[in-house]
């Protein structure tokens, strides 16, 4: 399904009014159109007054400090002579670029080099990089590999455990026991998120809820782990089940992440290409007699609140939804109540970890860190309390 042009147009927003002039390109690469189509985006926006265009570039209406943005291309050079820090994030993924922006943030402050690579969506892609970043002389590494689905995990394991430099992942939390497991890392507590949006719903009454999310990233397995656990030991929760929130949301080949639970409803067969088939969310409301829905991630949840008022259902009217990431759920025709992981302070604590560990100081030696930051709820009315038979 074509993300509508409104949502894309609310997407830049979003992007220049958190990082003030951002490139065309930049844009384009990271929204994953063209730069034509992003073009003539900003100069509409240009022209209602919500933005201001520059020479390739889309800046905000009231000017901010205009940090450098992410660049398009998959490799930035280090430059100068002195080492650098190398970051590794995947391409085209809002979420994992709001904590390449904390990192950078405090890796700048610390006067450190930054050698910025994004990695390509295909397999195995972030090994060369780091490579090619410790053959430059990288000092240390914050990494966020896609890891899109068990299989690729695993693969990493071996040769991540063994690069030489100071490590730390960010929003990764590798499987107890495995090679990765004494790897300093930082992220987000998702299943504490995860309870955040189904107390949410309980408290306003709701008693049969679904979880459309995604299935193609660590993060998106987790929230679909916690919410089956949580759910089923909520007893106020009568009735949940678990779909794909996106056709294109699906871990691609290899395996599936082992010991998965079983889901109160399966995701939809996929189709004979491998792709799965997009969900009737209203159709499986109705069927289930559900009030409630978990969307993951944000542009996924959107679209589906424009799906469900296409099938008669009206958010919050008819069904409550809280979605999942909140990097542009604010934005939507309906505002959505969202859980906000928090991203940008994943990034800093990730660099303030690593800054710790390069500073050669009394117990930057010391045990390996695992810290787990906690989401917020962001309240914004597209949940509210179940109607009484008197309303």
């Amino acid at each position: 399904m074509r993300e509508p042009v409104e949502l894309r147009r609310q997407r830049i927003l979003s992007v220049v009014q958190s990082r003030g002039a951002v490139k065309v390109s930049v844009l384009a690469a990271e929204l994953d159109v063209s730069v034509v189509t992003i073009r003539r985006d900003v100069e509409e926006l240009t022209r209602v007054g919500r933005l201001r265009r520059g020479h390739g570039v889309a800046r905000p209406v009231v000017d901010t400090p205009e940090p450098t943005a992410v660049p398009a291309a998959r490799t930035e050079e280090p430059a100068g002579d002195g080492a650098a820090v190398a970051l590794v994030v995947p391409e085209r993924h809002s979420y994992l670029y709001e904590t390449l922006h904390g990192a950078r943030t405090v890796l700048e402050e610390s006067g450190m080099r930054i050698a910025l690579h994004i990695a390509p969506q295909s397999a195995g892609a972030e090994r060369p990089l780091v490579e090619r970043a410790l053959a430059d002389g990288a000092r240390g590494l914050l990494i966020a590999p896609r890891w899109r689905n068990a299989r690729s995990e695993e693969l990493d394991y071996g040769w991540l455990a063994e690069v030489g430099v100071p490590t730390v992942l960010m929003e990764r939390r590798p499987r107890p026991g495995s090679a990765l497991h004494a790897l300093d890392s930082v992220c987000s507590d998702h299943w504490y998120g995860t309870h955040l949006a189904v107390d949410h719903l309980v408290s306003l009454g709701h008693r049969r809820i679904v979880l459309a999310a995604r299935d193609d990233s660590p993060t998106a397995r987790t929230i679909r782990t916690a919410f089956a656990e949580i759910a089923a030991a909520r007893p106020e929760v009568e009735d949940w089940s678990i779909v794909l929130s996106s056709p294109a949301a699906v871990p691609g080949p290899g395996p599936q992440t082992p010991g998965a639970p079983a889901e109160a409803a399966p995701d939809p067969d996929p189709d004979p290409d491998g792709d799965a088939t997009a969900v009737d969310l209203a159709a499986l409301l109705r069927e289930r007699g559900a009030t409630a829905a978990v969307l993951h991630g944000d542009v996924d949840a959107l679209m589906l609140v424009q799906r469900l008022a296409e099938g008669g259902v009206q958010v919050p009217r008819d069904c409550s939804v809280v979605a999942y990431d909140d990097v542009v759920a604010a934005l939507g025709s309906t505002p959505l109540t969202a859980v906000a992981p928090p991203k940008a302070e994943i990034g800093r604590a990730a660099a303030e970890l690593l800054l710790y560990r390069l500073a050669g100081t009394a117990g930057a030696t010391g045990p390996v860190r695992r810290t787990e930051l906690l989401p917020t709820l962001k309240v914004r009315g597209s949940a509210q309390p179940v109607p009484t038979p008197e309303d």
